[in-house]
C-alpha cells in the first residue's frame, strides 16, 4: 500500500468530506486505485445501518429522506445519503434530483449527500452504490440511506445490500397491486404509505395488511405499515422507530449476521460472474472463437462442446456443462 492510499484513508476516516467525496468519484470513473483504497477502508466498515429506501418514482422518496435526516441529526447521528438518480443522457452523471430536495442539509458538516448516475445499471442502483456506501461506513457515519432510482419491479437489489428495506408506496397509484403480482413485498421491512392525507389511503393499508397476513409465516418478522407525510413531517419518528425496531428484532433472533454475510456472498458471486464475463467477451473477439464458431455453424462441433472448451480455458478442468 502507498503511502499516499494510506494518507487517504487516514482523512476518510478522520471524516474529512473532500477525502470522502473524492473516493467516491475515484469508484464511479474505475479508477484503479480505487480497489487499493478500499482495501484500507475495510477493516473500519460494517458498523454504519444501512437503509434502504425504495418505490415507483414520485413516490416520495427523497422527501422522506430528508425529513429522516432531520429527525436522526436531532439525535445527533451522523447521516450519509446515497442518492441514485437516473443518469442524465448528455453528461452520462446523475440528474442530481433528489440533492436539491436535501438542500437544507448541505451545510451541516455531519450530512453527506451523494447523487450516483444510474448509469444503465439494472435493478435500481449503481454499480458502484455497494463500495460508496462503505466509504461513508470508515468515514464514520452511523446512518446511511441508500434511496433507488426508482424503476419499478425489477428493483430488488437493495435488499441484497441493506440492513432494512422501506418500500414507499402512494395512495391511488396503482403501485400496491404491481408490488404484489412482482413479489416485490418479499424484498421490503417496512411499508411507507406517503402522501397518507390522499384519499384511499385506508383502502391501501387494508390491502397492505391483508397481503402480508397470508404471506407470513410463523416467526417471521412482520412488516409494520406506516403512514407518513413527507413534506410535512408527519410520520418521520414513527417511521425511524419501525426502523430500529427491524434492526433490534433481527440482532435479537440472531438473524443480523446471517443477512449481512449473504449480502457478502452476493457480492462476491457477482464479482466473479462479472470478471469471468469480461474473460467470456475477451474470448469471443478472437480469431479462435471464430474458428470454433464455423465449426458449431457447419455441425461440426455443438454449442455445448465449444462452451466446454471455454469454460475448460477460463477456469480449468472439465467445465460445468453438461455432456
Amino acid at each position: 500500500m502507498t503511502e499516499s492510499i494510506k494518507e487517504w484513508a487516514e482523512a476518510i476516516r478522520s471524516g474529512h468530506r473532500r477525502s470522502v467525496a473524492r473516493a467516491i468519484t475515484t469508484l464511479e470513473g474505475g479508477d484503479p486505485r480505487s480497489e487499493e483504497l478500499l482495501k484500507a477502508l475495510y477493516p473500519y466498515t460494517g458498523k454504519a445501518f444501512l437503509v434502504g429506501v425504495t418505490g415507483a418514482p414520485g413516490a416520495g422518496k427523497s422527501t422522506l429522506v430528508d425529513s429522516l435526516t432531520a429527525h436522526l441529526r436531532k439525535q445527533g447521528l451522523r447521516v450519509g445519503v446515497l442518492a441514485v438518480d437516473p443518469t442524465s443522457p448528455f453528461t452520462g452523471g446523475a440528474l442530481l434530483g433528489d440533492r436539491v430536495r436535501m438542500g437544507r442539509h448541505s451545510l451541516d458538516v455531519d450530512v453527506f449527500i451523494r447523487s450516483m448516475g444510474s448509469r444503465g445499471s439494472l435493478g435500481g442502483l449503481a454499480g458502484t452504490t455497494r463500495q460508496a456506501a462503505r466509504v461513508l461506513d470508515a468515514a464514520g457515519y452511523d446512518v446511511i440511506f441508500i434511496e433507488t432510482v426508482g424503476v419499478g419491479q425489477s428493483e430488488i437489489d437493495i435488499m441484497h445490500m441493506a440492513d432494512s428495506v422501506a418500500l414507499v408506496l402512494t395512495p391511488g397509484s396503482g403501485d400496491a397491486v404491481q408490488v404484489f403480482k412482482a413479489g416485490i413485498m418479499e424484498t421490503a421491512d417496512l411499508f411507507i404509505v406517503n402522501k397518507a392525507d390522499r384519499d384511499g389511503t385506508g383502502k391501501l393499508i387494508r390491502d397492505i395488511k391483508e397481503m402480508l397476513h397470508l404471506a407470513k409465516k410463523e416467526g417471521e418478522w412482520m412488516p409494520p405499515v406506516i403512514q407518513t407525510e413527507g413534506k410535512t413531517g408527519r410520520g418521520t419518528e414513527a417511521f425511524w422507530t419501525g426502523l430500529v425496531q427491524h434492526r433490534n428484532f433481527m440482532q435479537r433472533e440472531q438473524l443480523w449476521a446471517a443477512r449481512r454475510r449473504s449480502h457478502l456472498r452476493r457480492e462476491v458471486e457477482a464479482m466473479v460472474e462479472a470478471e469471468l464475463h469480461h474473460l467470456l467477451l475477451d474470448r469471443m473477439e478472437s480469431p479462435v472463437f471464430h474458428r470454433d464458431l464455423d465449426q458449431v455453424q457447419s455441425r461440426r462441433s455443438t454449442p455445448q462442446q465449444l462452451a466446454r472448451e471455454i469454460l475448460r480455458e477460463l477456469i480449468g478442468g472439465e467445465g460445468g456443462m453438461p455432456k
